[in-house]
């Protein structure tokens, strides 16, 4: 609980910056097109605060209910308008130009996201190499004889710099492709090729870990579980353990690295486990009790000992990547696009039930990514800004009444009919486009309440 209030706050700045930009978007078009805009608001419902500014004494307003906003224009069908504006109306406009102000908002989400991924792709940041752990036995990796310390160079030739840069491309090729080519490097500077197959990233509707299923995990040196350091006045200790032992078995099941070893006792808090110990050649049990310990709002077990120093840095894992001002640029915009192609492919794969709808997110689990993004590093966070900012613009653009997209399809239609629908027409459109967004809405806090019961 105690991480409520920062993760509130991370996403809360989140969501008012994408919200301030949206609108933004949609008021600076406005104004170009020379349309008189009435009301900024950030957020819906009664006003908290207003303010007019301008020669038009636009009114600038926080509302309520935080979860979006918009921006009100002089219109002849939301009340009568002074002869002498009428050309600054909304509905007087061309098509185009009404397009473009509805357009305007979407893609300002888009802009955004390609400064922000620009500025940290120039600023630079400390990335993880992409380098593979031991998979786990039947798993697609594992079946493809992938060995722990290997690091991967392409994915079907594609050059892989970082450990995000793989969990990306396996992603995006796992929605149409069987199988991708892993060129690998060991540590001895031997190359091979991995055949890994990727069925299984979607078996359960891309819920959940799809790397995980994949069998691809990150590289973790292969430490013997022998005890290095024992805590004064631990379990470990009063259980009669010393620095040097070896943990053979727990409860029956040999161990044979010091990670299954923690994977265990942090999966055990306050459950008694049965020890099978070597200590030179002797062989002894004892039972310890994992004390639980609260770690980045998780219960875990832990019993007081610590690997040798000795053996904890046996190789490399980390690099610094920064790139130049254009091949910032280039990275931006291919990132932003290919983000935004992924998103539209996964609501397609949702709506064809490939894809489980589960994986909808609402505002708790949104936060609850804002908080974790915000405590890793500025880097993550304005990452993390820039993805919910193309989420944003994306689901926008979707044809639906009341969304952007939406008036998008009037305009089409009204090309198309060379005629505005009537207003019954439009009216059945937004009761219709309220229902869609209201179902989606409570589907997405259902997914949000499911998650934090099942932790």
């Amino acid at each position: 609980m105690n991480n409520v209030p920062f993760y509130l706050a991370a996403f809360l700045v989140v969501l008012g910056v994408l919200i301030v930009v949206h609108e933004l978007g949609h008021y600076l078009a406005a104004r170009i097109c020379g349309v008189k805009v009435l009301r900024f608001s950030v957020g819906f419902g009664r006003m908290l605060w207003k303010k007019r500014v301008g020669a038009d004494q636009t009114e600038w307003a926080i509302s309520i209910f935080p979860l979006g906003g918009y921006v009100k224009m002089l219109d002849e069908r939301e009340g009568p308008v002074a002869k002498e504006e009428l050309h600054r109306t909304f509905n007087r406009q061309s098509v185009g130009r009404r397009s473009i102000i509805v357009a305007a908002g979407p893609l300002a989400n888009f802009a955004l996201a390609i400064l922000l991924y620009w500025a940290v792709f120039m600023h630079g940041s400390e990335e993880l190499l992409p380098v593979l752990g031991t998979p786990p036995v039947g798993t697609p990796a594992a079946t493809a004889f992938i060995q722990n310390g290997e690091q991967v160079r392409t994915v079907d030739g594609q050059q892989v710099a970082t450990w995000d840069d793989l969990r990306w491309i396996l992603l995006h090729k796992a929605v149409d492709q069987k199988s991708v080519a892993l060129e690998v490097i060991n540590e001895r500077n031997e190359i091979a090729v991995r055949h890994l197959y990727l069925a299984a990233a979607g078996e359960q509707g891309w819920e959940g870990d799809a790397l995980e299923r994949l069998g691809v995990r990150f590289y973790r040196p292969d430490l013997p579980p022998v005890i290095g350091k024992v805590v004064a006045g631990g379990v470990s200790e009063r259980a009669g353990l010393l620095p040097g032992d070896r943990i053979l078995a727990i409860a029956g099941e040999e161990i044979a690295s010091w990670y299954e070893l923690v994977a265990i006792i942090r999966n055990s808090a306050e459950k008694s486990l049965h020890l099978e110990v070597d200590r030179g050649g002797e062989h002894f049990a004892v039972d310890v009790i994992p004390d639980a310990v609260s770690e980045r709002g998780k219960t875990v077990g832990k019993i007081g000992v610590a690997v040798a120093d000795g053996q904890k840095t046996l190789r490399e894992v980390k690099t610094f990547v920064s790139y130049g001002i254009v091949d910032a640029a280039g990275k931006a915009l291919n990132e932003t696009w290919d983000k935004s192609v992924f998103s539209l492919v996964m609501l397609g794969k949702m709506l064809t039930g490939e894809v489980s709808w589960k994986n909808l997110s609402g505002p708790v689990t949104i936060a609850d990514y804002a908080g974790q993004s915000a405590r890793l590093g500025l880097d993550y966070y304005l990452k993390f800004m820039a993805l919910v900012s193309i989420s944003l613009g994306v689901l926008n653009l979707l044809p639906i009444p009341v969304l952007d997209g939406g008036h998008l399809l009037y305009h089409m239609i009204e090309v198309v009919m060379r005629r505005p629908l009537s207003e019954r027409a439009m009216e059945i459109g937004q009761q219709v486009g309220m229902s869609i967004l209201f179902a989606l809405m409570a589907f997405a806090f259902f997914n949000d309440i499911t998650r934090l019961f099942n932790g």
